[in-house]
């Protein structure tokens, strides 16, 4: 059995809920998802469930459905160590991403977590432009980003690399760790508390499931190092799950990914380049296009090597995106309200023929 607390249940959650409550239901937390199918943590322990069909019917795309992290209102069925999820709690935040290929549509990894690890390594999997798009993703998710490098033991100029990640990740914690030496671990293990969920995010073999390990102090996931040939990870965990610590607080870790689609990111994007929007904010003409222009201070800034032009290109590549994605969108909404229209106008003119035959 389950103390819900332990899984970050508050006294909102408590006032929230009473409306289900009246109904018959019990509370429960998103523990993993597997192709559709839910593990729940509960009062009555660990139950297997499915959507109740009117919420898979009303979901507007797979965004509004259930995600690890969620709260739920559910009917369970002790007996059979299972449940119906009735409805889903409003989040107070989600980390979101496109969905592969050419759709426009949301896919949440991980909801109602307070803090996002963004776990990576020193050695093959460095790359700064990467991170760039996760602390922009993780700002925007409307939780605390925190940026975990692992595998200081691997690195010989590691401080220097840590350097490097403190130039760009303005108001981020960073922490440098060896899982192997245990280097920097504490001050890791800090943010987990009692009641306060941390998703792990991040490529393929840099240390997620690792940490995971670490912290519950015993073995809970597999885990795959990076391959030292090309430097590539091997996917170990494969799908996402919430892990409850022994010592409190709970760790989502998520199968590792190279590259993240934005999801609406304005914000985030603002955020992470704080640095390049205060610059913009500097030039002569408030249209500024910061090509040509007299009185640019962003071309001024990568002239001087204030500003390094990859970051520059970089904040220029992730606003095409979410331009370009923006514009899918509307699109997207234009089709369904055409769509909503028609299948109006066809119900209309079908009850009126229907009152001409009385």
């Amino acid at each position: 059995m389950y103390a819900l607390h332990d899984f970050g249940w508050t006294d909102s959650h408590t006032i929230e809920f009473e409306p289900h409550a009246a109904d018959g239901l019990l509370p429960a937390r998103v523990a993993a998802q597997h192709r559709g199918a839910y593990v729940l943590f509960s009062e009555l322990g660990e139950l297997r469930a499915d959507t109740a069909g009117r919420l898979s019917h009303e979901a507007n795309g797979a965004g509004d459905l259930p995600a690890v992290g969620d709260w739920v209102a559910i009917a369970a069925r002790p007996d059979e160590g299972a449940a119906t999820i009735q409805h889903v709690f409003a989040r107070r935040t989600k980390f979101s991403r496109k969905v592969a290929l050419d759709a426009a549509e949301e896919q949440v990894l991980a909801a109602n977590v307070d803090a996002v690890f963004i776990v990576m390594s020193l050695n093959e999997d460095f790359n700064l432009r990467r991170l760039e798009r996760y602390i922009t993703m993780a700002w925007e998710s409307g939780a605390q980003p925190v940026i975990v490098l692992t595998k200081t033991d691997l690195c010989p100029d590691w401080e220097l690399r840590v350097l490097e990640v403190e130039a760009i990740a303005f108001g981020v914690p960073v922490h440098a760790i060896s899982n192997i030496s245990g280097e920097g671990l504490d001050l890791v293990r800090a943010h987990l508390v009692p009641g306060r969920t941390v998703a792990l995010l991040g490529s393929s073999g840099v240390g997620k499931s690792t940490l995971v390990n670490t912290f519950a102090g015993e073995e809970l996931l597999a885990t795959q190092e990076i391959r030292e040939d090309d430097g590539e990870g091997r996917h170990t965990t494969t799908h996402r799950q919430l892990v409850l610590l022994p010592g409190g607080g709970l760790v989502l870790d998520t199968p590792g990914m190279r590259e993240l689609q934005l999801w609406e990111s304005s914000d985030g994007i603002a955020e992470t380049f704080s640095d390049v929007e205060e610059l913009a904010a500097r030039c002569r003409f408030s249209d500024c296009a910061h090509r040509t222009e007299p009185g640019c201070a962003v071309q001024a800034a990568i002239e001087d090597g204030t500003l390094p032009f990859a970051r520059w290109a970089s904040y220029k590549k992730l606003q095409r995106e979410l331009a370009h994605l923006e514009r899918r969108l509307d699109k997207r909404l234009q089709a369904e309200e055409r769509k909503r229209w028609a299948k109006a106008g066809a119900q209309g003119r079908a009850n009126m023929r229907a009152k001409g035959r009385r």
